[in-house]
This record gives C-alpha cells, sequence and structure tokens, in this order.
C-alpha cells in the first residue's frame, strides 16, 4: 500500500461500517512490511484510540507480520492453534495439495483474542477484547484481501461491535458549490458552522468544485438529523444560487432532473471539451429522453457543419470567441430539434491560439453559451492550469451556466 500500484480501499470500507454503528474514525496509518515500524505503529494506536483494526499480514510469507507486531506491542505472546491448523491441512488436502511449512504461522492466535473463521480464505481474523493502562481496548486483525475482509467484519465483527458500543447514531449532508473559490465559500460558510460545536464541518476542493461535508453523532438518529439538517439549511441559504447539490448529487444530474420536471430537452456542441459535457451527461442513467445528443465540434468545418456556424462569424470573430459560442448552441438546438442548445469553445494550451481571426487567443480562455430558442445567454472565462485542468473548468462552466438558466 506504499507502492503507487495498489489503492486502499479496506479504510473507506470499514469507515463507511464503522460510522454506520456510531463509531467514529480518527486515524488511518498504513506501514510498510517492517516488524519495528509495525510494532511502534501499533503501540501508538492502542493509546489513541478504544477500537483498533489491522487489515492484511496475516497470511503465510516472511512480510506477514501483523500478528507478531500485535503480540510484542501488547507484549503478549502467540499461541498455535491446533484447531486451525488442523483445518488448514483439510483444506489443502481437499485440493489435492500439500500444505506449505510457512503456512502453519496462519495458525498463531494472539493470547486471548477469540479466531473469526474466514469462509473465503486460509487466513482467520481474530478479536481480542483486552485492557491497556486502565482502558478497555477492542483489537481486531482482519486478512486483507477485499474479498476476505468485508464478509468477515460484516458477519464476525459488526454484531460483536453493535453489543459492545453505546447506542451512537451519525447523520450526514453534504453541499456542493460550483466554481467559487474555496476561500470564498469558507469565508461565508465558517462563521456559522463554526457556531456549531456538536457538528463536524470538512471543506474539500476538487475539480472545479467545493464540497461542505456535515457529520453529527447524537444518542438518536432523529437529534443528529435535526442538527446536521438545521446547519446545513443555514449554510446553503449564505450561499444561495452559488450551491448546487444540498443532498450530494452530482452537477449533471441536477441539470437533467430539472429538465426532465419541465419536458425539456438537451443538446450539446463542445469544441475545447471534447465530448466531456456529453459524456457526463450520459453518465446518468434514465436520462435518454432528456439529453438527445450532440457533437464535437473541434474544427471550424465541424462546427459549420453541424452545428451551422456561418463562415462569416468564423472569418470576423474566430472559432473561440462569444460570437462562436452562441452560434453553436443556437445551432446544435435547430440542427437537433431540442429544447436547449448548450456549447463550449475555448483554447486549453499548452500555448496560445492563433484564430481564424488571426487574432492571438490566450490559453485558458474559454466561451459557454446556452440556447432556448427565445434567448441565448452566453459567458467569457479564462481558468489557468494544465490542459486537463481547463478543460475540465471549461466542461464544469457549461454545466452551471445551463443550471442558473434553469433555476
Amino acid at each position: 500500500m506504499l507502492t503507487p500500484h495498489r489503492q486502499d480501499t479496506n479504510s473507506l470500507y470499514l469507515t463507511e461500517r464503522l460510522n454506520a454503528l456510531g463509531v467514529a474514525v480518527a486515524f488511518k496509518t498504513i506501514v510498510g512490511d517492517n516488524l519495528q515500524h509495525l510494532s511502534d505503529a501499533a503501540r501508538i494506536a492502542l493509546h489513541r484510540a478504544d477500537i483498533v483494526i489491522f487489515s492484511g499480514g496475516l497470511g503465510p510469507t516472511e512480510d506477514d507480520l501483523t500478528r507478531e507486531a500485535v503480540a510484542a506491542a501488547l507484549c503478549i505472546g502467540l499461541s498455535r492453534s491446533p484447531e486451525i491448523l488442523t483445518a488448514m491441512y483439510k483444506r489443502f488436502a481437499e485440493r489435492r495439495v500439500s500444505m506449505p511449512e510457512n503456512n502453519a504461522k496462519q495458525a498463531d492466535v494472539l493470547d486471548g483474542a477469540d479466531v473469526l473463521q474466514n469462509n473465503n480464505g486460509s487466513a482467520p481474523g481474530q478479536w481480542l477484547d483486552t485492557v491497556v493502562d486502565g482502558h478497555r481496548k477492542i483489537v481486531i486483525l482482519l486478512p486483507g484481501p477485499p474479498k476476505e475482509l468485508m464478509p468477515l467484519f460484516t458477519e464476525a465483527c459488526e454484531p460483536r461491535l453493535a453489543a459492545s458500543l453505546p447506542e451512537r447514531h451519525f447523520a450526514k449532508r453534504w453541499l456542493r458549490i460550483a466554481l467559487m473559490p474555496e476561500s470564498k465559500v469558507d469565508a461565508i460558510a465558517a462563521p456559522i458552522y463554526q457556531t456549531y460545536t456538536d457538528v463536524e464541518s470538512t471543506i474539500l476542493s476538487s475539480a472545479a468544485e467545493i464540497q461542505l461535508h456535515f457529520l453529527c453523532a447524537k444518542p438518536t438518529l432523529a437529534e443528529a438529523q435535526q442538527r446536521v439538517d438545521e446547519l446545513t439549511s443555514k449554510v446553503e441559504d449564505a450561499l444561495d444560487e452559488a450551491v448546487f447539490s444540498s443532498q450530494g448529487e452530482p452537477l449533471e444530474e441536477i441539470i437533467l432532473l430539472r429538465l426532465q420536471m419541465r419536458g425539456l430537452t438537451l443538446a450539446t456542441a463542445e469544441s475545447i471539451t471534447g465530448g466531456m459535457v456529453a459524456s457526463r451527461l450520459t453518465g446518468v442513467a434514465g436520462h435518454s429522453d432528456t439529453y438527445i445528443g450532440g457533437a464535437v465540434t473541434y474544427s471550424a468545418h465541424l462546427k459549420k457543419k453541424f452545428a451551422g456556424v456561418s463562415d462569416e462569424i468564423l472569418k470576423q470573430h474566430g472559432t473561440v470567441s462569444d460570437q462562436a459560442a452562441r452560434a453553436l448552441a443556437e445551432g446544435i438546438r435547430e440542427q437537433t430539434g431540442a429544447s436547449i442548445g448548450l456549447a463550449v469553445t475555448g483554447v486549453a494550451g499548452p500555448g496560445p491560439l492563433l484564430d481564424t481571426d488571426s487574432i492571438e487567443k490566450p490559453c485558458g480562455l474559454v466561451f459557454v453559451a446556452v440556447s432556448d430558442g427565445v434567448s441565448t445567454e452566453s459567458l467569457q472565462k479564462t481558468f489557468t492550469g494544465d490542459r486537463d485542468r481547463i478543460r475540465t473548468f471549461a466542461a464544469q462552466q457549461a454545466l452551471d451556466l445551463l443550471r442558473q438558466k434553469l433555476i
């Protein structure tokens, strides 16, 4: 997990399941296959948390060291279980394969631990309810492969944890804001969420969007939900139309739902984004009657052929211009018969564009337009960053302009 070749999905799953039980995850640590490093990390974890879960390192090889590391951290021994060893020999015999000697270490059990049967692999899990420095600790050892860890945790650990924990429930809400700087979002939201000391607030920045996450734990779900809903409502009111989702839905889903509710259809013409807008729209299931299609009009020739952009506009203003964006939106709407046409054109870089009007257009310059047959609205933006970032922001801007038109 310390290499770029594998992603840590186990901790995400465990966090979700623990939150459902009312347990907040305070720390996650990834440690390499080094006994000293592992035992040091185990000691730290045991002193700062009540529940400590170890995943992986329960296999038969020399670098599978979790059992030994936890035993060292707790200053307890390991005992080889005859029952596990017998079951392992039987498992190999059923496959008509001799069991290698090193597999026997998988039968080593922490003193005082309960063995958790693994029906999907050879390494059993372990559960130890113990005391460290006068405080109760629950220590859980789980195999690393997700197909083994997930069912073992769900079937063997969740019921035990539920029986051991006080009644506590989590409620979550999150807001999504398009194309507003993180500092501005926080300047508006922080004075509100800072007064809710019982709600955990997190602000996250992703591609062309800011997310505000709110999490509250209470003895009952109703209490937790009331607090988090109250805070979310106040922040949403303060941010006003900048918020495009208050339940976590992506921007494209919000747009398609609004179009569907009004019985409208949409078509797109994309230049700089090369189909990114269409890809996001078609990624939402069940809306083929709403988003009817579009065209990637990357060249001037296809801008004319697929969206009917005139030679006059292209010669006078260029392919990257407000006039071209408006013509693309109007043209794709007319060509497809859609209720609304959405268009985006721009310069993704890495350098400037010498457009057909012989004027150099800077990298990051973007024009978006939306037309409903009655009026056409457009917007000019300049985005910074590399080619991928500019294209991502251009697609987000196009979708957000349409969202604002549908408010």
